[in-house]
């Protein structure tokens, strides 16, 4: 399937799917960040009570954790001029031909570059999208093997065209990297755990960025951009254009929830890592993207990812006699190799999940 028709394997299998409907009731929380860019988190190793200012912040995170795992994100402190840039140079990199975007195509050695729906034979996201990491080069492992302890450098692929691409992408990620270690420090406070809990598993970080392009779909009923999943990473920080597509499953009642374009704002959502080490206390939502028949529509989500040797279990402090660990401890590197690994062959195994962690009590 080509990103320009749509065959009848692929009508057959979305027609076959339940066609939940979308309510106008109710958004993800909107959460100003004023307050944080006038009083920074603490510094203090040990220190676990927000400064003064930052108390209701910390509650709004909390809440918004809790009750919807999506938030969304005003005065956040990433220059506009930095969307504005990768944005440009993401319509110019996707408005190529196929030939010169698939001379960096992404391969079942690199994970990095371009792909689309037709390339990894997938017939059930209508885009495509360019990845690249923050840190350059990145490790991990080079099998998902767990007896297998050998690594492997990824490298960014770099088009030619447009000239400036890479310095937009690089100095956008490392702007939004900025942002998500103070998301993670307020997360860590809404737990009531030290501000910079989490930050040693980020050294040597696999995070990357994803831009994303959604043609417009001459079947949009029969099509999603995305299929409904949860985000495997830590966090997601998202930048949408105005078309707006996103829906989230609302926990309250499981109905499905636009999410619509405010300019400048970032959608945030806590991924399966942060599920764990909360120990269930925050969960990672369903999620999926719709398309348009008549509009384009670009995306640019930031996966903020531990490193590879990180062994993802529930926090210690987060744990009791009368809240154990629902979560047995796995590697986050071998992790994001299976699930690589699964875009590009049939695995002889059900794709990975955290639930195949979680513990029988």
């Amino acid at each position: 399937m080509g990103l320009g028709t749509v065959d009848s394997a692929f009508i057959q299998d979305v027609e076959h799917r339940p066609k939940p409907t979308i309510s106008d009731a109710g958004d993800i929380p909107l959460i100003d960040l004023s307050p944080l860019l006038a009083a920074p988190t603490p510094s203090g190793a040990h220190e676990e009570v927000p400064p003064a200012g930052l108390s209701g912040l910390v509650e709004e995170v909390e809440a918004a954790c809790r009750d919807w795992g999506f938030f969304r994100v005003t005065n956040h402190g990433v220059p506009t001029g930095l969307l504005e840039r990768i944005q440009l140079a993401a319509r110019e990199f996707f408005a190529l031909p196929s030939e010169e975007k698939r001379r960096v195509a992404r391969d079942e050695e690199n994970p990095l570059g371009y792909y689309d729906s037709e390339h990894t034979k997938n017939v059930r996201d209508w885009k495509e999208v360019f990845d690249f990491t923050v840190e350059e080069p990145a490790t991990i492992p080079s099998s998902s093997d767990p007896g297998d302890e050998r690594l492997q450098e990824i490298k960014n692929q770099w088009p030619e065209y447009p000239h400036e691409f890479s310095e937009a992408c690089k100095e956008y990620a490392k702007g939004v990297e900025i942002l998500a270690y103070k998301l993670l420090e307020l997360i860590a406070l809404s737990l009531k755990l030290p501000p910079k809990r989490f930050n040693d598993f980020f050294k040597d970080s696999t995070s990357f960025v994803r831009l994303n392009h959604y043609p417009p779909c001459p079947a949009p009923h029969l099509a999603l951009g995305v299929t409904r999943h949860k985000d495997a990473v830590a966090l997601t920080i998202l930048a949408q254009d105005q078309v707006g597509g996103l829906d989230v499953k609302r926990k309250s009642d499981g109905e499905w929830v636009r999410v619509n374009p405010i300019p400048y704002s970032y959608i945030i959502n806590v991924g399966d890592i942060v599920q764990v080490w909360s120990n269930d206390r925050y969960e990672s939502v369903e999620h999926r993207v719709c398309v348009n028949s008549e509009k384009e529509r670009f995306s640019i989500p930031f996966f903020f990812n531990p490193s590879h040797h990180t062994m993802v279990k529930p926090l210690e402090e987060l744990v009791s006699a009368e809240d154990p660990a629902k979560y047995h401890e796995y590697n986050w590197g071998k992790f994001f190799k299976t699930k690589r690994s699964s875009n590009f062959r049939k695995l002889a195994v059900e794709n990975i999940q955290i639930y195949h962690f979680r513990k029988t009590q």
